[in-house]
């Protein structure tokens, strides 16, 4: 019984704490603004104040917002959150936050896989892959450089897009290529020449780097794709919970994910 109870609480204290969540990504909080008070959030969720302190101290503790003794809390100033506990394309998640996502096609080729991607996507050696590097951009500021291979079967699809102006996820879906599971390995590496270039920042400045591979239904890899995002632009959000066995957002290297 005081097991059910406590996941009970646990699951009351993270349906607070994700609601806040969503409506400070989604601007209704802004940065510097109060959130309402414990009685006020107890009311409304019908928990106690405990509960709610419980979801103060997970954002807190996620950078989201701060807080003062006797004071309400207060949403920090950031980057903008993606949570892993959703798979959606970069160009949904943009328009979920207020931002209008936007492409630019660097290069697409078609040529041999490297030893890692004839790995990471589980083909042949002497396969042919589609090579896309693209940058995307929110409200017209650079701030992810996406550098993705594709099985050829799919490249094939990708190369008759206009990658500048479409969301790949969102079209391949229509075209009946589904990214329905990604596992991610993040980490933080210093920006190459390119990398600077491409997203307007000094060499060797930390970012983020994603590794991504992204299965179809039957579990067959459809992309695997290293991205890095500029830190003060984009933030990480993960959610784990004991009821859960695995995470599946997006892919990884024997990784990774995230949709395009």
């Amino acid at each position: 019984m005081t097991d059910s109870r406590d996941h009970e609480q646990r699951s009351l204290y993270r349906r607070v704490a994700d609601d806040l969540r969503a409506d400070i990504v989604a601007g209704n909080y802004g940065a510097g603004a109060s959130l309402p008070s414990e009685s006020e959030l107890a009311a409304r969720y019908d928990v106690s104040r405990g509960t709610v302190r419980q979801a103060f101290s997970a954002l807190r503790a996620e950078g989201v917002i701060a807080s003062r003794r006797g004071a309400r809390r207060i949403v920090l100033s950031g980057p903008r959150l993606q949570s892993f506990t959703e798979l959606l394309s970069f160009s949904r998640w943009a328009r979920a936050v207020g931002e209008e996502p936007a492409g630019r096609v660097v290069s697409l080729e078609r040529r041999d896989a490297t030893a890692l991607e004839r790995e990471q996507l589980n083909i042949a050696d002497g396969s042919r892959i589609y090579h896309l590097t693209r940058v995307r951009m929110l409200s017209g500021r650079p701030v992810m450089i996406e550098r993705t291979a594709y099985p050829d079967r799919v490249g094939a699809l990708v190369a008759g897009m206009d990658p500048d102006i479409e969301s790949i996820t969102e079209r391949l879906a229509e075209l009946g290529v589904l990214f329905t599971d990604a596992e991610h390995i993040i980490d933080a590496v210093p920006a190459s020449t390119e990398d600077a270039r491409l997203l307007d920042v000094r060499p060797r400045v930390p970012i983020l780097r994603e590794r991504r591979r992204s299965t179809d239904p039957s579990g067959t890899p459809v992309e695997w794709s290293e991205d890095r995002y500029l830190g003060d632009a984009v933030a990480f959000t993960v959610h784990n919970s004991v009821a859960a066995n695995a995470l599946s957002r997006q892919p990884g290297p024997g990784p990774s994910t995230k949709a395009r």
